[in-house]
């Protein structure tokens, strides 16, 4: 099979996996891009935060950002605390990015929850390139967001939209990301690790304070026991 026949085949195979990701994003996207609209920005703005920037949540916060007084540190310390999560994905994609050549610079940029959710856990078939099916999943996944706000932010010129409630489904995103890990654990020491980090950082710092030490904390702990978590199946 010539280099074109292994590239399509694994469109092919990454492409079912993505459909689901596709009506979430849409939803999303489309959501951000009138959010950003009424509030007063043109549609290149969500298109171009969306192709760049390529962070859900964030990018929803961002808008408040642009409207607020330029307080850089500020801004540093919530990017920090909503997108540190990426950190640990990191970690746990180290192995599987390691020999995948120029493709892993567009992989570390392009993972998200959901490209990381089904790159991590999919088996992915042994006649498939695994390199270029985590490149299509993290592309398409890329696309359809970034094609989502853009429509979004065309079309809000022309309607409004209730945000009420996205919050809400954001949470819920993360939590089926979080249970679907949980699940596929043949031990649970990572979720530990983060159950614990957080409650005892609650206590210590309080609920106004205690996210960054909680990240902090988990991050380190990882990172210390990486090869016991590993050799016990807590990571697979």
């Amino acid at each position: 099979m010539g280099k074109s026949g292994v590239v399509a085949k694994a469109l092919k195979t990454a492409f079912p996996y993505t459909i689901p990701i596709f009506a979430g994003f849409w939803f999303l996207g489309l959501t951000y891009g009138i959010y950003m609209n009424v509030s007063g920005f043109s549609f290149w703005y969500p298109a171009i935060m969306s192709l760049i920037i390529y962070a859900g949540s964030l990018e929803f916060v961002a808008v408040s950002f642009l409207l607020s007084p330029f307080q850089p540190l500020q801004v540093l310390i919530m990017v920090l605390m909503i997108q540190a999560r990426h950190l640990f994905y990191g970690i746990s994609m180290l192995d599987k990015y390691k020999n995948m050549g120029w493709k892993k610079w567009y992989l570390m940029f392009g993972m998200c929850d959901e490209s990381f959710s089904i790159n991590y856990s999919t088996n992915i078939p042994e006649d498939v390139d695994e390199g270029w099916f985590m490149f299509w999943v993290t592309f398409l996944n890329h696309f359809y967001w970034f094609s989502g706000a853009t429509l979004g932010g065309l079309l809000g010129s022309f309607m409004t939209f209730n945000t009420n409630g996205l919050d809400f489904a954001m949470t819920a995103m993360f939590v089926v990301i979080f249970l679907e890990q949980f699940l596929k654990e043949k031990k649970h020491w990572t979720a530990l690790i983060g159950f614990g980090s957080a409650f005892v950082c609650r206590i210590l710092f309080g609920a106004d304070s205690f996210m960054i030490p909680t990240m902090t904390a988990i991050l380190l702990f990882l990172t210390i026991f990486r090869k016991p978590i590993e050799k016990e199946g807590g990571f697979s």
